[in-house]
């Protein structure tokens, strides 16, 4: 635990897209290194996944996989699958790419959850209401996914460790 940690378990955090394979393995991945370059493996916990069944099992993109790498993160481990009924207990931030999968988690969430869910990119301010799918955009398109996760992921880990890891924060 960080000094002046009050939190006695980790904190974790979930991103969710439509397939888990771009944008959401693309979050865990810059994430995941934040929360390691911080050294707080031991209190912050990451995980991705998506709202359909498209792609379980597969690994993400490799035009994620490749545009991650070119800014030192790696997203070969990673495994698509799909949101489970269990997520909504188990983590305690769930963070949507856009609007569309916000919808589709309200819908499978129960009702005292329904205060983990946000999008990802409420954390900053900027012209995008939603991390765009790449999919079908070109090399262009990974990497304004990976310019906007990574503010988003900045903002996102110094609000968790103010409200977790501080004096007077929550727990």
């Amino acid at each position: 635990m960080p000094a002046g940690s009050n939190s006695s378990r980790q904190v974790k955090l979930l991103m969710v897209c439509l397939g888990n394979i771009c944008r959401s393995p693309t979050a865990h991945g810059v994430m995941e290194k934040l929360i390691k370059d911080k050294g707080l493996e031991g209190s912050i916990q990451v995980d991705s996944a998506g709202t359909s069944t498209y792609h379980i099992g597969e690994r993400p993109d490799s035009r994620s996989v490749a545009a991650a790498a070119k800014r030192g993160y790696d997203l070969t481990t990673f495994r698509a699958r799909q949101v489970s009924p269990a997520d909504f207990q188990e983590f305690d931030y769930i963070l949507a790419m856009d609007r569309q999968n916000l919808r589709e988690l309200r819908k499978d969430c129960p009702g005292a959850a329904h205060g983990k869910l946000s999008l990802l990119l409420d954390y900053i301010d900027n012209e995008h209401d939603a991390v765009p799918d790449p999919y079908y955009s070109g090399p262009h398109g990974f990497e304004l996914v990976l310019d906007l996760v990574e503010a988003a992921c900045n903002e996102l880990l110094e609000q968790v460790c103010q409200e977790h890891f501080t004096a007077h924060g929550a727990s």
